[in-house]
């Protein structure tokens, strides 16, 4: 998997799926049969009830290890159907603005105001450091984002204003926002702490949709996408490798959507058939 140069939730996942089945067999993995393997997709998806995506990640990681690893490759050549892909939730600027400003904690705001602002996913907010805030050229530097790639994105001028009341205050050394300024101040965030801020600060302000905190990652995009940027600069900026992944806020974007005419009201009176003309009523047959 190292050498896959596989990310750490991955390994984490691949791992899981093995140590799964080798638990439920009570035997090696890599002497299971080919009806064994299916017999335990078969007891996840319909004993267990696991969720689609659950099932697909653990034929992920079984699928690695009999190809990659084991010494006798047993080929899975079945998929289990996933979910629907649904739209993203996003919420318009005004609760977005109410969910930053709901919290009094100086530290919580500005970790939910850099995620919104700069487009971040979780894992990459949780991870950044003083280093990464490029105030001359007005841009965030991510490193080893999604895929372990790196890639620059917006810096605002008035999250760069209110980072520097924040740095003046706590003087965070190692990360942006580590886990706290006491002992631990050289240890990053956990999601699980962005996502409590964030799901307090929703409740607090009274919004009842858009539940995750990826949903500040949606509303950037779509925002951007709203106030007329290029969809290509926007997958640049949210670190997409395909542009369709990034067309799915066109999608989202109902805005967007309402300001493009039918083509019905398109058509002119040069081009009206003889329909039209048969209805005037002033007009001559």
């Amino acid at each position: 998997m190292e050498l896959k140069n596989l990310s750490k939730h991955t390994k984490r996942s691949y791992l899981a799926a093995v140590k799964g089945i080798a638990r439920f067999y009570n035997q090696a993995p890599d002497k299971l049969t080919k009806e064994k393997i299916e017999d335990y997709l078969l007891y996840l998806k319909l004993d267990k009830g696991n969720a689609p995506n659950s099932c697909c990640a653990v034929l992920s990681g079984l699928r690695f290890f009999y190809k990659n690893v084991a010494e006798k490759e047993i080929s899975i050549t079945y998929s289990l159907t996933r979910k629907p892909r649904k739209l993203p939730q996003v919420l318009p600027m005004e609760d977005i603005w109410n969910i930053i400003h709901a919290t009094n904690n100086l530290k919580h705001k500005m970790i939910l105001m850099t995620t919104y602002s700069a487009g971040l996913r979780a894992s990459e907010t949780l991870k950044l450091k003083s280093k990464n805030i490029d105030s001359k050229a007005m841009l965030i530097k991510v490193e080893e984002g999604k895929g372990k790639k790196d890639r620059y994105t917006l810096l605002s001028k008035r999250l760069l204003s209110e980072l520097r009341t924040y740095y003046r205050k706590y003087r965070p050394d190692t990360y942006l926002f580590p886990s706290s300024f006491g002992k631990r101040k050289d240890k990053s965030l956990s999601y699980e702490s962005i996502r409590s801020v964030y799901e307090e600060a929703r409740k607090k302000a009274g919004v009842k949709r858009g539940s995750g905190v990826h949903t500040l990652r949606h509303s950037f995009a779509t925002h951007l996408l709203e106030a007329g940027y290029d969809i290509r600069k926007i997958q640049v900026l949210m670190g997409h490798t395909r542009l369709t992944t990034t067309m799915i806020y066109l999608h989202v974007s109902r805005q967007t959507l309402s300001t493009i005419p039918s083509p019905l009201d398109l058509i002119d009176h040069k081009h009206a058939g003889k329909e039209d003309r048969n209805d005037d009523p002033n007009h001559k047959t």
